[in-house]
């Protein structure tokens, strides 16, 4: 009699079983049917990894001469602008060299000042010689019209004036061969284009620039970081200083595997999201180029795939994205940082590979390099001062 009741429960705890496997079934049915159908409508037009990190330019900031830090008007993480002076060396050299370059050019514009005078003082010397000819022609002319009386005295004058003719032919011959040879010096130049002028203006205008760089500039705009440099320090040509790191003007590369790049193209529309920020904040960007080739190809010490013991691994493929500047600007990013990358490969027009070349510099700054036009003004200033305040052109090029 006691086995009566367990013989009626087991029909009972069947048919919970079989409910509960129904409903398993049913619910891994529909996680089933769920998957699919995210990867029919969201996942196959989408190529997504988190292997994906900021990127920037880090612009070190290098000495292009020697000297002795006295001033650092910048430190880690301070914003600083194109063209702003961040590290001062100690000019005093460099103000005495460029003493000694004025000096120097003020007396070579004075030389070549006495050159163009000596041009000037031959061609009187010239004129005066040319003058005593004509005087002796006329003379000896006049003495050779006059009716000849055959006496020992008129035939001796006329010898006198031949005589007086042909010294001052000879005359005009030397002072013409004279001022050839002023003219040599200066021939098709004038004061500041004579190349002693162009030399010293060349010894005065380096001199300046080495002046000028005892101020080491930003080449852009941004944020200090790898600040080295210290006061006091001696440094020499090519030491790095600092870094400046545009974050204006970041980007992201993103890793893909070597099978998620079939579909990848030029200009698809990019969605990214960053850890520091979490999925609150989505960036927008553009697919800008797919990389040459992988990080293992590029690295310093590239695999040797044609060992003996060989293990298959997925490569992956950098491929730059950038990013929109207005929302940059509103959330910054810094280099490094890890980022989650979502491309819409849905639009397949774009290029795999840039085919056009690119037409302007990649990278460019008008902060630095040339020659400052204070430099051209103070050296024109000096060669018109020395000239005698009179403009070159009082002196014009012989030919």
């Amino acid at each position: 009699m006691t086995d009566a009741p367990a013989t009626q429960a087991v029909p009972g705890s069947a048919a919970r079983r079989r409910r509960t496997l129904l409903i398993v079934i049913f619910l891994m049915l529909l996680a089933g049917f769920g998957v699919a159908a995210w990867w029919w409508t969201v996942a196959r037009h989408r190529e997504t990894t988190n292997d994906a990190y900021v990127v920037g330019n880090v612009i070190p900031l290098t000495a292009q001469t020697s000297g002795t830090v006295v001033a650092v008007a910048a430190d880690d993480t301070d914003r600083v602008e194109a063209g702003q002076v961040l590290v001062v060396l100690d000019a005093a050299d460099a103000q005495v060299a460029v003493q000694q370059a004025e000096a120097n050019l003020g007396i070579a514009v004075r030389q070549v000042n006495e050159l163009f005078a000596e041009v000037a003082r031959q061609e009187a010397q010239v004129a005066a010689r040319r003058t005593d000819l004509a005087r002796a022609e006329a003379d000896l002319a006049r003495r050779e019209g006059l009716p000849a009386d055959g006496s020992v005295l008129s035939v001796e004058e006329i010898q006198h004036a031949r005589d007086a003719v042909a010294a001052a032919r000879a005359a005009v011959n030397l002072a013409e061969t004279s001022l050839a040879a002023a003219r040599v010096p200066v021939d098709k130049t004038t004061v500041d284009t004579h190349p002693q002028v162009l030399a010293a203006a060349a010894r005065l205008r380096q001199a300046l620039l080495e002046e000028s760089r005892m101020r080491v500039r930003s080449p852009s705009g941004g944020w200090v970081a790898k600040r080295t440099v210290q006061l006091g320090q001696r440094i020499q040509p090519g030491m790095p200083l600092l870094a400046v790191i545009p974050l204006d003007e970041v980007w992201v590369e993103a890793n893909f595997r070597e099978n998620q790049l079939d579909r990848l193209r030029i200009g698809q529309k990019v969605e990214l999201w960053s850890d520091q920020y979490g999925s609150a904040m989505k960036y927008h960007g553009t697919v800008a180029g797919i990389g040459a080739g992988t990080g293992a190809a590029f690295a310093l010490i590239p695999s040797q795939n044609a060992s003996g013991n060989w293990i298959k691994i997925i490569q992956r493929l950098p491929v730059r994205i950038t990013l929109i500047p207005a929302e940059l600007q509103a959330h910054p990013l810094r280099v490094g940082l890890s980022m989650t990358v979502n491309v819409a490969i849905d639009d397949q027009s774009g290029l795999v590979l840039t085919q056009s070349p690119r037409t302007e510099p990649a990278l460019h700054t008008s902060a630095i390099g040339g020659i400052p036009p204070t430099i051209e003004e103070r050296i024109n200033r000096i060669i018109l001062h020395d000239i005698g305040g009179a403009s070159s052109s009082s002196h014009p090029a012989q030919n």
